[in-house]
This record gives structure tokens, C-alpha cells and sequence, in this order.
């Protein structure tokens, strides 16, 4: 711990990426040549942007008048209560935003830089739905045209937010290649993004991909993280001592992270979808058994086999069922800032159950996984310790798939 402490004091946390899109080894731009210009548009547009007092008064207008920021700091005491006491956990209430997730932070943030370039069409991929929800409501909200890429058992699992979707205009590709799921949808939404940069911006909703798509999702979404620094100093005199999120690519949870990087005494865990169980090679834990390599435009942890191929993942929860994860992340993994963990399906619907039943929230599936962290550990924690949980989504796209896995299990 020492050494990693030692370590993280000479990373300039707040100058990462650099100027080619890395986080020490991780990142950068693996595109094809015909990607390439409305990529350094985009970075370009994105810089002028960030330093343009008029974008950011909009930006954080819209976040506060139409998605409803800043989101509560809110402590579940009866969940406290339920796990034994003597440690202190909030939420960060997410699943407050409007469309239900932190997803929305971005969405009109990318959509605010399409219109700033002029693109009159919006793309994006979405696995759980609450990205493709988020980006047709920032489209209807200013106007664009939107179509949504969708894996096909992703769109199974989230009818509901398909739905939601097409209320809102957009219109949703069913994608039937490969495993059918979020990794697929990307691959698709890149193929048209190649075909159509003249018009159209892809709103790619996680922080991977290629640069300078990392770092602006990972601006967008630092919002959730400075609130919640705020609220808990306001609220506790004092930092936190632990973070808790969960990771698919990982948005929600550089969101909270991000803003306390440099406080050396915030502990920090990222939970990974640890599916049917680690030994059965049925999940998307890229940290566990993943390693380096190439994927969807950045160097990055990547769950592979020994040639390279991109293996089969698998979680109960569709937002976190994906083959790699932000570069970001592997480098905060390699750094040792942030431990990543893993909780199995079976832990995060049980946990999914315990936050409906305690506290009167039910969490999205993704959220359940960095709940069941904290229900798992809670006692291990030293008496006085003072977490954050990320709440990034609400369950009410989960209800039906849950129902279906406890009247499978009851028959």
C-alpha cells in the first residue's frame, strides 16, 4: 500500500489523458483512416468548447432546469441498520437525474457539442437502454434526429427502455451479430458513424473508445463526483474514506472517483460483473482475467484469449456485460489508486432486494452490483468508516427481467 501511495503522489491526476489520449500505457486513438478527421474535430471542438464561458453556462443550465442537478447526497440508514451499524453509507442518488440514470450528464453535454458543430443526426450504442434512452431525450430535446443501436438479447432484457426510446423519436437497430449485446452495438454504431461523419455525431456513452472520447465522457460525468465532495464535506465536516461504483466501461464510477483522486486518503473500489462466478468463465470481470490489449479503438483491459480473440461475456445486469473497460480504469488498476472487485448475479439480485425492501429504492441492476459490495464488506470495515455508494441507475427497467429469474428459480 505503501509503494502504490508512493506512487500515486507523482501522477498529476487532473492533466491525464495527455495530448495523444493516454493514461500511462492505456488509451489512444485506433481508428480507421476515415475516422480519424471527425475525430480531431471533435477534440478540437471539445477544447474550444471547455475554455467558451457561454457552453458551459449551458451545460450546467440544462443540468440543473432539465435533468435536476445536483442530485441528492442521501444516507440509508435503515440499510445501516439492516447490515449492524457503526459504519456510515450514502448514496449518491443518480437514479434521481432525469431518464433515471447518470447516463444523462453526458448525453447532453456530446449533444450540445453536435449542435455547436452543426451535425444534424445523433447515433449511439446502448446495452442496458438507459444510454439509448438518454441520448433520445437530449436529441428531442434539441431537435435531432437519433437512432439507437441495440443488441438483440439487450433489447430482451430492456423491452421497457425500447419502448422508452421510440416515445422519444429515436429509432432502434436491433443488432443480431456476435453475442448480440453492447459490444456489438458499438461495432455497429462505429460502421455508420464511418459512413456518415459528414452529418452525424456518435454519442458514444462510456469512457472508452477512441480518444478523445475517454476524456470527455470522463469531463461530463466529473459532475457527479465534485457534488458529492461538496455534499459530504457539508454534510460529515469530513472526506469519505471509501468510494463504491460499479464498472462496465466504466462512466459511472470515473464520475464519482474522479473529483477525489488526489485525496490520498480515499479508498476507492470499482465492482465488475462477477456473472455465475469467476472459475466458470461466465463473466465480464476484465480485471479478474483480462489483459492488455487493443479493443473498439483503445488499449485497454480486455477480456481475450491467448490470440487475441475477444471472448463471451455474461452478467444478469446488461450495462455491465461488455468485453473491455476504460482506459482510465486500467490505468487506475495498474496505479493500484482504485481496487476492482467482482460480485456474482446472484449476490447483486439479493442486494437488489435488501436496498427495494430497506430503504425504499430499488437499483438498477448495474447499482446492485456495487451494493452487494457494500453489504458484502460492511462488517469487515473499521467501526467509523464513512462510504459513498454510487447509485447510478433505478431499477425500474430491471423489474420484469427480475421477475422472470425468481418465477425460473420458484418453478
Amino acid at each position: 500500500m505503501s509503494d502504490n501511495k508512493h506512487k500515486q503522489k507523482k501522477i498529476r491526476w487532473k492533466s491525464l489523458p495527455d495530448k495523444r489520449g493516454y493514461y500511462g500505457r492505456f488509451g489512444g486513438l485506433y481508428a480507421p483512416e476515415t475516422l480519424v478527421p471527425a475525430l480531431n474535430e471533435l477534440e478540437e471542438e471539445y477544447r474550444k468548447a471547455k475554455k467558451d464561458p457561454e457552453f458551459k453556462r449551458q451545460f450546467q443550465e440544462t443540468l440543473s432546469k432539465y435533468v435536476g442537478r445536483p442530485t441528492p447526497l442521501y444516507r440509508a440508514e435503515r440499510l445501516e441498520k439492516y447490515l449492524g451499524g457503526g459504519r456510515k453509507i450514502y448514496f449518491k442518488r443518480e437514479d434521481l437525474c432525469h431518464t433515471g440514470a447518470h447516463k444523462i450528464n453526458n448525453c447532453i453535454g456530446q449533444i450540445l457539442l453536435a449542435v455547436r458543430m452543426g451535425k444534424k443526426r445523433i447515433i449511439a450504442e446502448t446495452g442496458a437502454g438507459q444510454h439509448g434512452v438518454a441520448t433520445a431525450t437530449a436529441a428531442a430535446r434539441y431537435g435531432l434526429q437519433c437512432d439507437i443501436y441495440m443488441g438483440k438479447e439487450d433489447m430482451k432484457r430492456q423491452e421497457l427502455n425500447v419502448f422508452r426510446m421510440e416515445l422519444l423519436g429515436a429509432r432502434v437497430i436491433t443488432v443480431d451479430a456476435g453475442s448480440r449485446t453492447l459490444k456489438d452495438a458499438i461495432n455497429e454504431a462505429a460502421r455508420d458513424w464511418v459512413t456518415n461523419v459528414e452529418n452525424t455525431h456518435y454519442v458514444l456513452g462510456t469512457v472508452t473508445g477512441f480518444h478523445p472520447f475517454p476524456m470527455i465522457v470522463q469531463d461530463f460525468q466529473s459532475v457527479i463526483g465534485k457534488e458529492a465532495k461538496k455534499q459530504i464535506v457539508s454534510a460529515e465536516r469530513r472526506l469519505p474514506d471509501l468510494l463504491v461504483a460499479c464498472v462496465g466501461g466504466g462512466s459511472n464510477s470515473i464520475g464519482l472517483f474522479h473529483a477525489f483522486l488526489e485525496d490520498s486518503s480515499v479508498s476507492m473500489v470499482g465492482v465488475e460483473a462477477g456473472g455465475k462466478g469467476i472459475q466458470t468463465g461466465l463473466h465480464a470481470a476484465r480485471f479478474a482475467e483480462g489483459s492488455p490489449g487493443v479493443f473498439q479503438g483503445t488499449l485497454s483491459y480486455v477480456l481475450q484469449d491467448k490470440e487475441g480473440q475477444i471472448k463471451t461475456t455474461h452478467s444478469v445486469s446488461a450495462g455491465l456485460d461488455y468485453s473491455g473497460v476504460g482506459p482510465e480504469h486500467s490505468f487506475l488498476f495498474e496505479t493500484g489508486r482504485v481496487k476492482y472487485d467482482s460480485v456474482c448475479d446472484d449476490e447483486a439480485l439479493q442486494a437488489f432486494r435488501i436496498l427495494s425492501e430497506t430503504e425504499g429504492i430499488i437499483p438498477a441492476l448495474e447499482s446492485s452490483h456495487a451494493a452487494a459490495y457494500i453489504i458484502r464488506c460492511y462488517k469487515n470495515l473499521p467501526e467509523g468508516t464513512l462510504c459513498i455508494l454510487n447509485l447510478s441507475g433505478r431499477g425500474d427497467k430491471d423489474v420484469r427481467a427480475v421477475k422472470d429469474i425468481i418465477k425460473s428459480e420458484e418453478s
